[in-house]
């Protein structure tokens, strides 16, 4: 059986990044955590923690730190079931996976009653809506919202609907860059704005309809919903933005889409683990009841 405070210290080191800022957390001396990790290393057998700046856990590690990241909120959830809080705290703590475009428009409001009236402290984990459900899978969350439709062991899939993604310039940015049309010259030269590296909604969209890689045309990194979109209405770029934050924009005439065959609808679905705590059954019902007013949804005719 694992010693707790040897894995108390061990998670400790690589979630701080440091034998010494885990000391200060766990109000011991870095060479007590050193040599609690040590201990727990020469029990298990293998090297656990690489040791730079920041430390890092080995493969080893990082399989302990699975697991104890696991059990730590499975004890959580245990708690929330038979005392209906957390320890010492008149909240509940819920862990949600989100992707960030759903965070940056619709899911707070969504979840806005439900948050106070039950008393939840959130802990969002944001990520690409195609790696969400890792993190579910994992232990790491207690639900997600994913684009995987199939559902995980041990957990329930609910369609919430379609986010659609348009993609849009502003007014001097197509004037400059786009006098000539919208083809597969013209998009070498202006500069895109991509999420980030696992963003691939854009460069497949690119690469399906004008057969040009990544490594064709210039781009900008910006993970951030809401300087993403700043980004193209400043005229920095152009990108394929929800339709939900520029309905407004577009018909005033601020962005203009460039491509409407690029149009992307991207479903969404809520995932969750089978035994929730009655939070998180509060919580689940307020979204599958109210983000169909903020989503599109399918059309079955």
């Amino acid at each position: 059986m694992l010693h707790s405070k040897n894995s108390e210290a061990f998670l400790a080191v690589i979630e701080t990044g440091s034998f010494e800022l885990a000391a200060e957390r766990l109000c011991i001396t870095p060479s007590a955590v050193t040599l609690r990790v040590q201990a727990l290393e020469k029990q298990l057998g293998h090297i656990l923690v690489i040791r730079e700046r920041p430390c890092r856990s080995t493969s080893a590690g990082q399989q302990l730190l699975s697991y104890l990241q696991q059990s730590k909120l499975l004890e959580q959830n245990l708690l929330q079931d038979l005392q209906g809080k957390t320890l010492g705290s008149t909240f509940y703590t819920l862990n949600i996976a989100t992707n960030a475009d759903s965070l940056a428009t619709w899911l707070l409001s969504t979840i806005q009653a439900v948050l106070i009236d039950e008393h939840i402290a959130l802990k969002l984990k944001v990520a690409d809506q195609t790696q969400t459900h890792h993190l579910l899978e994992a232990g790491l969350v207690n639900a997600c919202i994913s684009t995987e439709s199939n559902s995980i062991k041990g957990c329930e899939v609910k369609p919430l609907g379609i986010m659609r993604y348009r993609m849009v310039a502003s007014p001097t940015f197509v004037a400059r860059w786009f006098n000539q049309g919208v083809n597969r010259e013209t998009l070498r030269l202006p500069p895109a704005v991509i999420f980030n590296e696992q963003d691939l909604m854009h460069h497949e969209i690119i690469s399906k309809h004008f057969g040009l890689n990544m490594s064709q045309y210039p781009h900008h990194l910006i993970p951030s919903a809401h300087s993403f979109l700043e980004a193209v209405q400043l005229g920095l770029g152009f990108g394929m933005v929800p339709e939900f934050q520029i309905h407004q924009a577009l018909t005033n005439g601020d962005l203009i889409e460039l491509f409407p065959a690029a149009q992307t609808d991207v479903k969404l679905y809520w995932h969750h683990w089978k035994r929730q705590s009655v939070q998180l059954q509060r919580l689940t019902e307020r979204l599958i009841q109210h983000a169909p007013l903020h989503l599109n949804q399918a059309d079955h005719s």
